[in-house]
C-alpha cells in the first residue's frame, strides 16, 4: 500500500525553500480540484491523500473508466490508520520539497526523504544546476542540437549584461508556470524588469540568461529515476504552453507522437537525446531522488532554413503533466485525445476526442 499526493505547489516551495509555508490561492484551488488526479497512475486499494473525499470522488466520476480502484482519504482520516503503518507507508508526492515533508511527518509518516536529501533535490531541480551540469553534457560534440544559458550571480554581472542589450530570456533559478520568466527583446524591457533581475539575484542567489530562439514546437521527454541510479526513459510528451502555464498533452501511442514530431526532428535525434540523458543522469540521483522526472525541450528555427534541437529546456525533477499523460491507455488501436486543464467553476480534467488537426494547430 502506497499514499499518494498531489501537491502543485511544489515549484513555489522549492523557490521559496521555507517551513512554515502557505501556498498561493491558486495552487490551493488546484490541490483541492485536481487532488484526485493520482488516482490515474496509483495501484489498486493505494491511498490518494485529498483535501475532502467527498469531493475527489465527485470529480473522478466522468473518469471512471481511467482511474484505479484507490481510497480517497483525508487527513482526518489518517489519524484512524495505526501509526505503525502509516509511519512505514511508501509515499509518492507529485514533487518533494521542504513544505510537503513537514507536512507528512506532522501527519505521522516518516518514510520521506532526509532534510539533506531536500536540499540535494532543491540544488538539481535549480536551472543553474541544469545548465552547469547535464546541457553541457547533452551538448557536448553534438552539432545537431543547441542550447546555452548563462548563470550570473551579481549585480556588476547583470550590469555588464545589459552594456550590450541582445534579445534573451531571463530566468529564475526555480520558478512555475512561466512565472519567473521575462523575455528581453529591446532597451525598454531590460529597464522595465531590472527591478526583478536584481531581485530574483537578491532572493535565490543567481539569474539565468538564455538566447530568445525562434521557438517551432514545445516537447519534451518523460523519464523515471531508479533506486540502483539507472533512469529508465518513458515516453514523449507533447503539449502546449502559453505564457509558459500548461494548456493541454496529445494522448497517442509512441508511434503516433513519433509521427506528429517527425515534421520537425528525426527519430534518430529522438534516440540520441534520450542515449544522452539516460547515461548523462545514471548515478546522479542514487540515494538522493527516486522517481519521475521529465526534460521539456524545443525545435527551433536557426534563421537558415534549419531546424535544431535544444535538448534540455529545463528539467523537472518531479511527476509532470507529461506523467499523467502517459498514465492513460494509449495505444495504436486508440484514437488520438486532447487532455487539458480547464478552469470553469473549478479546475476540472479533460479528455476529449479530437482530429489530428486541431491538435497540429493548437499544439504542434
Amino acid at each position: 500500500m502506497k499514499l499518494h499526493v498531489f501537491n502543485p505547489e511544489h515549484d513555489i516551495s522549492l523557490a521559496t525553500n521555507v517551513w512554515p509555508f502557505t501556498a498561493p490561492h491558486a495552487a490551493r484551488r488546484l490541490r483541492a480540484d485536481l487532488g484526485f488526479l493520482p488516482a490515474l497512475w496509483a495501484g489498486p486499494a493505494d491511498l490518494v491523500l485529498v483535501p475532502d473525499t467527498e469531493a475527489a470522488l465527485e470529480s473522478v466520476r466522468h473518469l471512471a473508466r481511467y482511474v484505479k480502484d484507490v481510497v480517497f482519504v483525508s487527513p482526518a482520516d489518517l489519524g484512524s490508520v495505526d501509526k505503525q503503518m502509516l509511519s512505514g507507508m511508501e509515499v509518492d508526492v507529485w514533487g518533494w520539497d521542504k513544505a510537503i515533508a513537514h507536512e507528512l511527518r506532522k501527519l505521522g509518516l516518516t518514510n520521506v526523504p532526509s532534510d539533506q536529501q531536500l536540499s540535494l533535490i532543491r540544488n538539481v531541480s535549480s536551472r543553474v544546476w541544469c545548465a552547469r551540469n547535464l546541457l553541457p553534457r547533452l551538448l557536448h560534440g553534438n552539432e545537431q542540437l543547441v542550447g546555452k544559458a548563462v548563470c550570473i550571480s551579481s549585480f556588476q554581472q547583470l550590469d555588464e549584461q545589459m552594456v550590450k542589450p541582445e534579445p534573451c530570456v531571463l530566468k529564475a533559478p526555480w520558478s512555475c508556470s512561466g512565472r519567473g520568466i521575462r523575455y528581453i527583446s529591446s532597451e525598454a524591457d531590460w529597464n522595465r524588469n531590472l527591478s526583478w533581475a536584481r531581485n530574483v539575484i537578491r532572493q535565490q542567489g543567481a539569474l539565468m540568461v538564455e538566447p530568445y530562439y525562434n521557438k517551432v514546437v514545445d516537447f519534451g521527454m518523460e523519464f523515471v529515476a531508479l533506486a540502483d541510479g539507472s533512469v529508465s526513459y518513458e515516453g514523449l510528451s507533447l503539449f502546449k504552453t502559453v505564457g509558459g502555464a500548461y494548456v493541454g498533452s496529445v494522448l497517442a501511442s509512441e508511434t503516433d507522437k513519433l509521427r506528429m514530431l517527425s515534421k520537425y526532428v528525426g527519430q534518430k535525434q529522438i534516440e540520441l537525446v534520450i542515449s544522452l540523458i539516460t547515461s548523462s543522469m545514471h548515478g546522479v540521483l542514487q540515494e538522493i531522488y527516486e522517481g519521475p522526472f521529465g526534460i521539456d525541450m524545443m525545435v527551433v528555427a536557426m534563421g537558415n532554413g534549419r531546424l535544431a534541437l535544444h535538448p534540455c529546456v529545463e528539467l523537472n525533477l518531479r511527476r509532470t503533466m507529461g506523467h499523467v499523460a502517459l498514465s492513460f491507455d494509449c495505444n495504436d488501436q486508440l484514437p488520438t485525445r486532447l487532455m487539458q486543464i480547464a478552469l470553469t467553476d473549478k479546475y476540472r480534467l479533460r479528455v476529449s476526442l479530437t482530429g489530428e488537426n486541431l491538435i497540429n494547430n493548437s499544439i504542434l
